[in-house]
């Protein structure tokens, strides 16, 4: 529900109830000052305060319907559905025409996740209202809650047809039309709307992503340039002009946009990563390492930050520095697995072969089931000596992998070495059948098993088939 406040020049009756609430004297307002009272502290997300202006303004206008429509409204966010419904019930014999009353209606239905009922009263109130744009964007929120993009896009337009000032229905089409795939369609619709609204430096942004997205790098870059021109203090702009430039090379360009973004706001960990992954393609090492500090120590929780750091590293071939800068990623975020799979790789490349197993271990614990993973994991079980556990890991993978001819290899190395060759020749036979070409990894793993001559006997057979 929305009010108009007044904006007197020390905001007086707000004044007033604050001062009234400390002195606990009781004061009179009109209930218009009430309801801007009230409207103000749950535009603010005062709840208490607002509950409290309510009740005082209930005391003093116990007829007032849009006091009443405020409680009922703390009552729904409060979850206190059923006396909501009461005391709609008893507004709606008094009011029927209210629109608002089949509003909060519907916000019971939705709370309940029955938004097709909630859309029928949403309907009924559109045919009571004066403000359309209001109840249109209701109705499309209703048909995201139930994943129905094309029915909500089509209610956000009718939204921004009644109200073309309202950006986030706006943000809200783009959005349906993202998800529906619809990009050419987005840049039509943006384009018919720039039409009328030539400056709308959001329409020019969302036109400039539509771009990016179809790989049409100069457009974006045109669209960015307008909404830039629209507002040459729009953040957004800039970083998405940046990207673009990255996408055609020009590095120093997309530098200097992001740099613009640190003078007009609190520097960002986005825009000091992006600056860094320019430097680094500058081959500006030192530029790079610089920004991409920067970026963790501006928020530790971008894991980007942090795999940047980690990532420029080993490709220097420096696994020291590398394993430093993932070890403290790991004492901030335990439960992320790219920096698990960076922590068992770079301690393999170290030839730690211990902390390596642990890596990949906690890997797949997170859920990372690929097949590398599983093999590696492996390989280095068997450098271990613990054998009976390389097994077991491959068993496991064959859930996901029942058909990997490195899976069964490596199972008949691992039985043959055990001593159990009958299950070792079960296990290559599979693997024959499978493919061929791998049994180098029964040679290059297993050279004990791979000589035994009932073996190669086996092996030269399925090649000769």
């Amino acid at each position: 529900m929305k009010f108009n406040q007044e904006h007197e020049e020390d905001n007086f009756p707000l004044t007033r109830f604050e001062s009234m609430l400390k002195t606990n004297d009781v004061l009179f307002f009109d209930s218009d000052d009430f309801e801007n009272i009230v409207n103000h502290y749950l535009e603010n997300g005062k709840i208490a305060l607002a509950k409290k202006a309510v009740k005082l303004g209930l005391d003093q206008h116990p007829s007032s319907s849009n006091l009443k429509l405020f409680k009922i409204e703390i009552l729904i966010f409060e979850n206190k559905l059923e006396d909501a419904d009461k005391m709609l019930a008893e507004l709606y014999e008094l009011e029927p025409q209210n629109e608002e009353v089949y509003i909060q209606k519907a916000n019971i239905y939705s709370k309940q996740d029955d938004h097709i009922k909630a859309i029928e009263l949403l309907e009924i109130a559109l045919e009571l209202t004066d403000d359309d744009a209001d109840i249109y964007s209701l109705i499309g929120m209703e048909y995201l809650f139930m994943d129905d993009y094309q029915n909500a896009k089509i209610n956000f337009m009718k939204c921004i047809e009644v109200d073309e000032d309202d950006y986030s229905a706006l943000y809200n089409v783009i959005y349906c039309f993202d998800f529906l795939e619809q990009h050419q369609e987005a840049i039509d619709y943006l384009t018919m709307f720039l039409d009328n609204n030539p400056y709308c430096e959001v329409a020019w942004h969302q036109i400039g992503k539509q771009y990016f997205d179809l790989k049409k790098y100069q457009k974006a870059l045109a669209a960015f340039d307008f909404a830039i021109i629209s507002d040459d203090t729009f953040i957004g702009a800039y970083f998405e002009k940046g990207k673009v430039l990255e996408k055609l090379g020009k590095y120093n360009e997309a530098i200097e946009n992001y740099q613009i973004t640190l003078g007009l706001d609190d520097p960002t960990s986005f825009a000091y990563l992006r600056m860094g992954k320019c430097y680094q393609k500058l081959h500006a090492d030192d530029l790079a390492i610089t920004y991409y500090l920067k970026t963790v120590k501006e928020d530790p929780l971008l894991d980007k930050g942090w795999i940047a750091i980690t990532d420029f590293y080993t490709k220097k071939m420096d696994y020291q520095n590398a394993l430093y800068y993932i070890n403290k990623a790991i004492n901030i975020d335990e439960d992320n697995v790219l920096y698990w799979k960076r922590y068992a790789k770079i301690n393999n490349r170290l030839k730690f072969y211990e902390e390596a197993e642990r890596g990949y271990s906690r890997t797949l614990e997170l859920g990372n089931y690929e097949l590398d993973t599983w093999l590696t994991r492996c390989d280095i079980l068997i450098n271990l000596g613990e054998l009976d556990t390389a097994v077991q890991n491959l068993i496991e993978a064959q859930a996901f992998y029942s058909e990997s001819p490195e899976i069964e290899y490596r199972l008949a190395g691992l039985h043959f070495t055990l001593g159990d060759d009958d299950k070792g020749h079960f296990h290559l036979e599979n693997a024959l059948k499978i493919d061929t070409d791998f049994d180098i990894i029964l040679e290059e793993l297993f050279p004990f098993a791979y000589a035994k001559r009932s073996v190669l006997e086996k092996i030269k057979r399925a090649k000769n088939s």
